[in-house]
C-alpha cells in the first residue's frame, strides 16, 4: 500500500473516532433521566424554538447556495461548484447536530445541578463535546474526501468558501436573534420591571434562551468549523508547492493528532464539590495543548525524516492560541481586575460603565496582536509562508477541546434559565449561575482563538491568492492598491455597523412587545397570567432572517467588484486592509462585551449593592451594549476577513 494512502486511511479513521465519540456522548445524554416534568417541558419548548429558527434560516440560505454553486460551475467548472455545496452542507450539518444535542443537555444540566456541581459540569461539558468532536470529525472528512475525489488543493478551496458563507450567515443571523431577545428581556424585565433574569413572567425569556443556542451553539459551531477547514485548506495549498505530498498531508495529520489530544484532554475536566469549574475546564484545555505539542514533535520528525524545523512553527501556533485564551480570560473574567474596574465604574452610572468597558476592550487588543505577530514571525522563520499556515493549523488543531469548552457555556446558561423558570431551590441556581459565569469566560476564550487563527489563516490564504494571480508584491505606490486598502479597512466598520444596527432595530420591537404584554395581559406580574412567549420568538426570528442578508452578501460581492474593476493588486490591498482593522475590531468588541457581561454578574453576586441597586442597573445597560459587540458583530468579523480572502482565492482565475 502506498505510504500516503495509508496516511489518508489513518486520518479518516481518527475523524471517524471523533464522530463515534460524539454519538456515544449524545447517547449518554439521552439516557440521563430527568425526574422533573417542568424541566422537561421547558427544555422541549426551547428546543422546538431553536430548531424552528434553524429550519427557516437554512431554507432561506438554500437559494444563496444554489445561486453561487451555479455561478461557480459556469465560470470555474463543476468541481468548484460541488466543493462549495459540500462545504455548505457540512457547515450546516455541524450546526444542526450541535444545537440538537445542546438543547437536550440544557434541562439535564439543570436537573444534574440538584445533585451537585460535578454532575452538572459533566453533563454540560459532554453536551459541548458533541459539538467540538462533530466539527473536527466532519471537517477532516470533508476536506479529505474533497481532495481524494478531485486531487487538486486549489480546487477544493471552494469547500472553504461554502463553509465560510454558511458560517457568516449563521453567526450574523444567530447573533441578531439572540441579542434582540437578550436586550429586550434585560432592559424591560430586569431594569424596568425589577424581576430576576430568566423569570417566567418575562415574555422574552423563552426567546432569550432559544437565542443562546442559535447564536452561541449553531453560530459558534459554524464559525469554528470554517476556521478549522480554511486553516487546513490554506496549509494544503501552500504546502503542496513548498514540500510536495508530505507538505500537503502534514496539516491533515496535525488535525488528526489534535483529535487524539482532545479526547485525552477531556479526562482532565473534573471538579469536586465546592471546586472551581473554571480551573477544571482550563486544565483540560492546557492538557490538550501540551499533548498536541509533544505529539507534533514526533509526527514532524517521522514525516520529514528527522527534520523537526516545522515543529517550531506549529508549536508557536499552539502556544499562541493557548496564550490568547489566557489573555482573554484575564480581560473578561471577574477573577481579574479589568472586570472589577468596570463594576466599580457602575457605581457612578451607565456612562462610566460603558467608558470603562470600551477602555478594557481597546487595551485587550495589545497582547493578542503581539502574540499573533510573534506566531507569524516564528512560523515564517522556521518554514516560510508554509510555516505561517502550519502555525494557524497548530492553533486550531485543538478545536475539538476549545469548542467543547465553548459550547458548554450556552448549555450552562440555558440550565440556569430553566432552573429559574422551574422554581428550583436557590442552591441549585447558585450552581448553574457559577457554571454560567465560567461559560461567559470560556466563550470569550473560544472567540479569542477564532480571531487569532483568522489572522494567520487569512495570511496563508493571501499567499495562495498572490500565487494564483501572479502577484509578486503589493505596491503601496499604486493608487489602485491604496484605494483597495482603504475600502478593505472600512469594510469591518460598516459590517459591524449593519450588524449592531440590526440588533438595535430588532431589540426596539422586542422592548415594545414586552412592555405591551406587561401592560395588557392581566395577572402577568402576579404569576397568574401567561405571557405570549411565541410573539417574542417570532420577532427575533423574522428580524434575524431579514437582517442577515445584507451583511452576508456584502462579504461576497465587494471583493468581486474590486477585483473585477480595479484589478488583482487592488483586491490584494482590500484583503490586507480588512485583515488589519478586522482583527483589531473583533478583539476589541469580543473582549469588551465579555467584560461588561461578567461585570454585571459580579455585581449580581452581591458586590456594589447587588441585584436591584443603581450599580446593577448601570451594569445591565452596559451589558446590553456589549451583547451585540461580543455575540453578533465581533465574532462575525473573523469570518468576514476569511470569507473575503477565500472568495478572492477561489475566483482568482477571473482576476489575472
Amino acid at each position: 500500500m502506498d505510504e500516503f494512502v495509508a496516511m489518508e486511511i489513518a486520518i479518516a479513521a481518527l475523524a471517524g473516532v471523533a464522530l463515534i465519540y460524539s454519538i456515544i456522548s449524545s447517547a449518554r445524554i439521552d439516557a440521563y433521566e430527568v425526574e422533573n416534568e417542568r424541566i422537561n417541558e421547558l427544555s422541549g419548548i426551547i428546543q422546538s424554538g431553536a430548531m424552528a429558527f434553524l429550519y427557516r434560516e437554512y431554507k432561506a440560505l438554500v437559494i444563496f447556495v444554489i445561486a453561487v454553486a451555479a455561478a461557480l460551475g459556469y465560470y470555474l467548472g463543476y468541481p468548484s461548484a460541488v466543493c462549495f455545496v459540500a462545504g455548505s452542507l457540512c457547515s450546516a450539518a455541524t450546526g444542526f447536530i450541535g444545537m440538537k444535542v445542546a438543547t437536550k443537555a440544557n434541562g439535564k444540566t439543570a436537573f444534574a445541578a440538584t445533585k451537585g456541581m460535578n454532575e452538572a459540569l459533566g453533563i454540560a461539558f459532554r453536551g459541548g463535546s458533541v459539538m467540538g468532536m462533530t466539527v473536527v470529525g466532519v471537517g477532516i472528512l470533508g476536506v479529505l474526501g474533497a481532495y481524494m475525489i478531485f486531487g487538486d488543493a486549489d480546487v477544493i478551496t471552494a469547500f472553504g468558501f461554502g463553509a465560510s458563507s454558511i458560517a457568516l450567515f449563521a453567526r450574523v443571523g444567530g447573533g441578531i436573534y439572540t441579542k434582540a431577545a437578550d436586550v429586550g428581556a434585560d432592559l424591560v424585565g430586569k431594569v424596568e420591571a425589577g424581576i430576576p433574569e430568566d423569570d417566567p413572567r418575562n415574555p422574552a425569556v423563552i426567546a432569550d434562551n432559544v437565542g443562546d443556542n442559535v447564536g452561541d451553539i449553531a453560530g459558534m459551531g459554524a464559525d469554528l468549523f470554517e476556521s478549522y477547514v480554511n486553516s487546513i485548506l490554506a496549509a494544503m495549498a501552500v504546502g503542496v508547492l513548498a514540500n510536495g505530498r508530505p507538505g500537503l498531508m502534514y496539516p491533515l495529520l496535525l488535525c488528526a493528532l489534535g483529535i487524539v489530544a482532545a479526547l485525552l484532554g477531556t479526562s482532565f475536566v473534573r471538579v469536586g464539590e465546592g471546586g472551581n469549574p473554571q480551573r477544571a475546564l482550563t486544565t483540560g484545555l492546557y492538557a490538550t495543548g501540551g499533548i498536541m505539542a509533544i505529539g507534533t514533535y514526533f509526527l514532524t520528525k517521522w514525516l520529514f525524516v528527522g527534520d523537526v524545523t516545522l515543529f517550531w512553527s506549529v508549536v508557536g501556533g499552539v502556544v499562541c492560541g493557548v496564550l490568547i485564551g489566557k489573555i482573554t480570560e484575564i480581560y473578561t473574567s471577574a477573577d481579574y481586575k479589568s472586570v472589577k474596574e468596570i463594576a466599580d465604574a457602575s457605581n457612578t452610572g451607565t456612562a462610566t460603565n460603558i467608558l470603562a468597558g470600551m477602555s478594557v476592550g481597546m487595551k485587550s487588543t495589545v497582547v493578542p496582536v503581539i502574540l499573533i505577530c510573534v506566531a507569524t514571525l516564528t512560523g515564517y522563520h522556521f518554514g516560510g509562508m508554509y510555516g505561517i499556515a502550519c502555525s494557524a493549523v497548530g492553533m486550531l488543531s485543538i478545536t475539538g477541546m476549545v469548542l467543547s469548552v465553548d459550547a458548554y457555556g450556552p448549555i450552562s446558561d440555558n440550565a440556569g434559565g430553566i432552573a429559574e423558570m422551574a422554581g428550583l431551590p436557590e442552591e441549585v441556581r447558585g450552581i448553574t449561575d457559577r457554571l454560567d459565569a465560567v461559560g461567559n469566560t470560556t466563550a470569550a476564550v473560544g472567540k479569542g482563538l477564532a480571531i487569532g487563527s483568522a489572522a494567520l489563516t487569512a495570511l496563508a490564504l493571501f499567499v495562495s491568492y498572490s500565487t494564483a494571480t501572479g502577484l509578486a508584491k503589493i505596491d503601496l505606490n499604486d493608487p489602485n492598491v491604496m484605494v483597495g486598502l482603504f475600502i478593505g479597512g472600512m469594510l469591518p466598520f460598516i459590517f459591524s455597523a449593519l450588524s449592531i444596527q440590526a440588533v438595535s432595530r430588532a431589540a426596539e420591537h422586542m422592548i415594545e412587545e414586552v412592555r405591551r404584554q406587561f401592560r395588557e395581559i392581566p395577572g402577568i406580574m402576579e404569576g397568574t397570567g401567561r405571557p405570549e412567549y411565541e410573539k417574542c420568538v417570532d420577532i427575533s426570528t423574522a428580524a434575524a432572517i431579514k437582517e442577515m442578508i445584507v451583511p452576508g452578501m456584502m462579504a461576497v460581492i465587494v471583493p468581486i467588484l474590486v477585483g473585477k474593476f480595479l484589478g488583482a493588486a487592488a483586491l490584494g490591498g482590500l484583503l490586507g486592509g480588512s485583515i488589519v482593522t478586522g482583527v483589531m475590531m473583533a478583539i476589541f468588541m469580543a473582549n469588551a462585551g465579555g467584560a461588561w457581561d461578567n461585570a454585571k454578574k459580579y455585581i449580581e453576586e452581591g458586590n456594589h449593592g447587588g441585584k436591584g441597586s443603581p450599580a446593577h442597573a448601570a451594569a445591565v445597560n452596559g451589558d446590553t451594549v456589549g451583547d451585540p459587540f461580543k455575540d453578533t458583530a465581533g465574532p462575525s468579523l473573523n469570518i468576514l476577513i476569511k470569507l473575503m480572502t477565500v472568495v478572492s482565492l477561489v475566483l482568482a482565475p477571473l482576476f489575472k
